[in-house]
């Protein structure tokens, strides 16, 4: 195994620590382009592609022998040529294809802060934590001498159904911006700013849902392996979590900004959770009753 070490850790001579050295590079490589282009979108343009990489390392380090380690090398495989599709279609690899809530937090915090964002967080941050959500493979890893067992089969039925459902959710806001955009383009009114239909009718960020799900059962792959129930791999499904609260929230008030009767939507559709009154905003009742007479 080739050593791209420069600094120490204690992950060191194993393949995810090579993994971990890999993840410190891009992450410069990507704070020096987003300074170089002023664009600083560059860590979403390899969130779905490095996840793969760091699989395949370890499961070429076990020479392909360890079929949970191939499992879940192919799902994580198959999970993020999907999501490369999706955000490819949507011109995110294209020249100023930037996330449009980056803009909005430059003119929120101003240019200095901005560059701290970006130097703390934005780069290797958010690759830390696309490290950290991929690093039960470690464990597994670890474990790879442990037999599939019944935990393995729940975990690959679990990924597989959130797989599903999130690849319905883009395919459902897809089709709604594209008729949203030739709606405009023809100078037809747009009655409906935001997509409420479908799987959005039971949470207002599906797609975010079920991938913070499939990370979560990716941990069950580490427990399969191990037996062990709680480890530090499991700080990456936490720390995901953590980041889309924070990024619904940003992208939830840039909506609000744009379309106050999103206000009724929130107040009558839970955040990630179907079925439940979690994360919906407390508004008065007229305001729930009018968003179902839309």
């Amino acid at each position: 195994m080739i050593d791209i070490n420069f600094i120490p850790h204690p992950l060191q001579g194993t393949p995810y620590g090579m993994a971990l050295d890999l993840t410190v590079i891009l992450a410069i490589s990507c704070w020096v382009l987003s300074v170089v282009t002023r664009e600083y979108s560059w860590v979403d343009r390899i969130w779905s592609i490095c996840p793969g990489i760091y699989c395949l390392l370890v499961t070429a380090d076990a020479d392909f022998s360890s079929a949970r380690l191939n499992i879940m090398t192919v799902l994580v495989l198959a999970w993020g040529a999907r999501l490369t599709f999706n955000y490819a279609r949507k011109g995110g690899f294209q020249a100023g294809g930037e996330d449009y809530r980056w803009k909005v937090m430059r003119e929120r915090l101003g240019p200095a802060r901005f560059q701290i964002l970006n130097l703390v967080f934005i780069a290797p941050g958010q690759l830390l934590i696309v490290w950290l959500f991929t690093s039960p493979i470690h464990q597994a890893w670890s474990g790879r001498g442990q037999p599939l067992n019944l935990l393995d089969a729940v975990a690959v039925t679990l990924f597989v159904i959130f797989f599903i459902v999130e690849a319905a959710a883009d395919e459902q806001m897809w089709r709604f911006q594209q008729e949203k955009k030739r709606r405009i383009r023809a100078r037809e009114p747009v009655e409906q700013p935001f997509t409420t239909a479908g799987l959005f009718r039971y949470c207002r960020h599906p797609a975010y849902t079920c991938e913070m799900g499939m990370w979560y059962v990716f941990y069950l792959f580490a427990v399969a392996a191990t037996g062990q129930w709680v480890h530090w791999t499991g700080l990456g499904f936490i720390a995901l979590t953590l980041l889309f609260f924070g990024s619904t929230r940003l992208g939830e008030s840039i909506s609000l900004s744009r379309y106050p009767s999103y206000r009724g939507y929130q107040a009558s559709v839970p955040r990630f959770i179907p079925f439940t009154r979690i994360g919906c905003i407390a508004q008065d009742s007229r305001t729930a009753t009018d968003y179902f007479h839309q």
